[in-house]
């Protein structure tokens, strides 16, 4: 199993990911939003739910499970050790919740449907969400676009500020950058294109009747195909509206397997990919993931840290004088 001591999520993390962040927080409200979210959200509801209605993975519970679960750690380096749960669900699905209880949650659908090494793929690919400090936005979009559908046009307490399309197209847009980095941190981990791309077939519409039919090769053409689309700018524009639908409120959460399976394949015959398998990686000392488990670099931890506090204190200040104002 590789390990990259130390590694930064700089080092793999995709440039379109970090654009689109810095594109989501430059929009005007995205501070606002941010700062309610942290006021009204915590995520011990959730972590208590899935200890109450899941099956946490440890050493003497789904053992197997919890051996590559340990691996991956290792090898993205990453600490502490988020829980992992398993839910009793036929769809298969993966996902990473929680800031200061993080917790990675697997379905037995999914467990049913993969093996070992592509598990371990899943694995090392929600890990990379806390590794880049993917979960505290990613529950923020949840939070913003649920409160979007069921409430329609509000202020969320902000006086005018709305939320607007703008700023729903950036969260989903950065929501669907995120995937490819942690793509990365599963090939990163398996160190086998063919492993995390098969595994975004059997995600794609694979089935354990008929998974021996599959072929990666007859997908990978597939994902040629549909990138060569592009060609008529008519379908750009088709493409651009399956994945933001406006008129209902829908958006895609994650780009297209196809997609997926573009970005990866470039990225595993890159010099950069090489350079981080040979140990050549931007680093940011042993401990990874800050302890609230956001998964930024030391450094930008240490940024992430301090402006939690400033919107606390002025939440805080706030209240005062709300509390001031009342008791005239």
């Amino acid at each position: 199993m590789p390990r990259y001591p130390g590694i930064a999520s700089d080092a793999f993390r995709h440039p379109l990911d970090r654009e689109a962040e810095q594109a989501l927080r430059s929009l005007p409200g995205f501070d606002a939003i941010a700062r309610k979210f942290l006021e009204v959200t915590v995520d011990r509801p959730q972590f208590i739910y899935h200890m109450g209605n899941g099956i946490r993975v440890g050493p003497r519970q789904y053992a197997s499970i919890y051996q590559l679960f340990r691996e991956a750690i290792h090898s993205l380096d990453i600490s502490p050790e988020p829980a992992l749960f398993i839910t009793q669900n036929p769809l298969v699905n993966a996902y990473t919740i929680g800031q200061e209880q993080p917790s990675i949650l697997l379905t037995a659908g999914l467990l049913d449907l993969l093996d070992d090494r592509e598990l371990l793929a899943v694995l090392a690919h929600e890990l990379g969400h806390l590794k880049c400090g993917h979960a505290t936005l990613t529950q923020m979009g949840i939070w913003a676009v649920y409160a979007a559908s069921t409430i329609g046009q509000f202020t969320l307490g902000l006086g005018n500020l709305l939320m607007t399309n703008a700023l729903l197209l950036a969260f989903f847009e950065w929501k669907r950058k995120a995937e490819l980095s942690s793509d990365r941190a599963a090939l990163l981990v398996t160190d086998d294109a063919d492993v995390v791309m098969g595994t975004m077939l059997k995600l794609a519409g694979g089935t354990q009747r008929h998974g021996h039919e599959l072929s990666l090769a007859e997908f990978r053409q597939q994902a040629q195909d549909y990138q060569a689309l592009d060609s008529d700018g008519l379908n750009q524009v088709y493409k651009f509206f399956l994945a933001n639908n406006l008129t209902q409120g829908l958006f895609t959460s994650h780009p297209f397997p196809v997609e997926r399976l573009g970005y990866l394949e470039d990225w595993s015959r890159s010099e950069e990919y090489h350079r981080i398998r040979a140990g050549d990686y931007g680093r940011a000392g042993a401990v990874d993931v800050d302890p609230q488990g956001t998964g930024a670099p030391h450094g930008q931890q240490n940024a992430a840290t301090a402006e939690a506090e400033r919107l606390r204190r002025e939440i805080e200040r706030l209240q005062r004088e709300i509390d001031r104002l009342q008791s005239r």
